[in-house]
């Protein structure tokens, strides 16, 4: 080492400056390669007998793939016993695919002695669910809550129940199946149907298991990602009397149309009145036009002599006669009116 030293110093300034530029260039390259050829992957993966040449995680980089995104996953799937290649790990990463994801469901799946190939996981992962998440419910079923749902009996009242719904997950139709939220639709429908036909709400209250096996005989879970296992009636309670309160606001309603239409025909009478009573003033003045046509016939009776002075006295002493008994009726009519003026009898 210290001849070495020694040889460096007394070495001539070119000769030194390029000495110098080659190590860096060296330094350079060594860095470069090693950075764009994971050797420490490589390695870790021929330990763990994976074989992967050094080449195929070349081509990785070129490909614009991180190799450890798939080497990892290969490794970890590999030593769990599952028969996964290299070719189908990056084809679905380059497919917007979630790598990790899919290799522990394929792992759980095996553990738990499921049937699960590495296509149909990878189909249901691209479909945007979460494939682990679906193979450990179908290992340990899962409990959906449902809000609390009102119903009416026959008898008019109001029955609110919560139901817990106990499913497992069906890794055949979870591409396509209907999710979480068409479970708690038809089990509330289902629900709603059952108190519904009930003829009381004690029949209801007595046997609420009726509900749960009335709504799990409907297949309900058709066409779903799911398979109902159980549904359980976590809460039930009596509300209010609907079918009272809908009687007293139809009564409330059809008294008010009948005050409507009696309002109405007490409109229609005034009118009745006040046009009773203008046809009433049009008759008096066409008989106070008739009167004032009378004087004017007497004149010209006598002018023509077809009336003699005797008759008129005479017609007069009558139309007199008949003017003071209307008088006396009206007298008489006003003091039946006042109890003051009839005498007593007494």
């Amino acid at each position: 080492m210290l001849m070495l030293n020694f040889d460096l110093f007394n070495m001539a300034p070119g000769t030194l400056t390029l000495v110098v530029v080659v190590g860096i260039l060296v330094l350079f390259f060594a860095i470069l390669f090693f950075n764009f050829i994971p050797v420490g992957l490589w390695i870790s993966a021929i330990s763990a007998g994976v074989k992967v040449s050094i080449f195929s995680l070349v081509g990785m980089r070129l490909r614009r793939v991180r190799p450890a995104r798939v080497i990892n996953p290969l490794i970890k799937g590999t030593k769990a016993g599952l028969a996964i290649s290299q070719n189908q790990l990056e084809s679905h990463l380059l497919s917007g695919g979630r790598v990790d994801n899919v290799v522990d469901a394929l792992i759980a799946a095996h553990r738990a002695n499921m049937e699960l190939s590495f296509e149909r996981a990878a189909a249901i992962d691209l479909a945007g669910r979460d494939v682990f998440e679906a193979v450990r419910m179908s290992v340990m079923p899962k409990i959906i809550e449902t809000p609390m749902i009102s119903a009416m009996a026959v008898n008019g009242i109001e029955i609110k129940a919560l139901a817990k719904v106990t499913v497992r997950a069906n890794i055949a139709r979870l591409v396509g199946g209907a999710g979480e939220d068409t479970i708690i639709a038809r089990v509330g429908e289902g629900i709603v149907t059952t108190i519904g036909s009930a003829k009381s709400h004690q029949e209801v209250l007595e046997n609420p298991d009726k509900i749960s096996q009335t709504v799990l005989n409907k297949g309900l879970d058709s066409g779903t990602a799911y398979e109902i296992l159980s549904i359980d009636i976590a809460d039930i309670d009596v509300g209010r009397n609907i079918g009272a309160q809908l009687q007293i606001d139809q009564a409330e309603a059809d008294k008010r149309i009948a005050q409507a239409k009696a309002e109405e025909r007490r409109a229609t009478a005034i009118a009745k009145e006040q046009e009773m009573k203008a046809q009433v003033e049009e008759m008096r003045s066409k008989v106070v036009e008739a009167e004032a046509q009378v004087p004017r016939a007497i004149a010209e009776a006598l002018t023509k002599g077809n009336i003699g002075i005797m008759d008129l006295y005479n017609m007069q002493n009558k139309l007199a006669d008949t003017k003071m008994r209307e008088g006396l009726a009206n007298v008489k009519i006003n003091l039946g009116k006042d109890d003051k003026l009839i005498p007593d009898n007494d």
